[in-house]
């Protein structure tokens, strides 16, 4: 798509937007939002939920970057026994 293209698209994307916005906004549920009504004790359960959902997600993006690192140096080793071995050398 050529630039001018781009931007005329950009243009008509972010005038949708605004033109959207304000009638998104007008629906009123009388103070309900999507889970119903919200009180102090679904906030501070889902809060709690949040705040222990974050130490599980970073010790399993740990634990998946250990063992991809893991394979990586494998890999790196075994490409170097390879270089080193007798046998992958020479020609016929």
């Amino acid at each position: 798509m050529s630039r001018k293209r781009t931007v005329l698209l950009a243009l008509w994307t972010a005038a949708a937007m605004l033109v959207a916005a304000p009638s998104a906004l007008a629906i009123t549920h009388g103070g309900e939002g999507i889970w119903g009504p919200t009180n102090d004790k679904t906030i501070t359960y889902t809060m709690f939920i949040i705040i222990g959902l974050f130490p599980v997600i970073i010790i399993v993006f740990s634990l998946i970057q250990g063992w991809l690192e893991h394979r990586k140096h494998a890999r790196i080793d075994a490409a170097k026994r390879r270089a080193s071995s007798a046998e992958w050398k020479g020609g016929w």
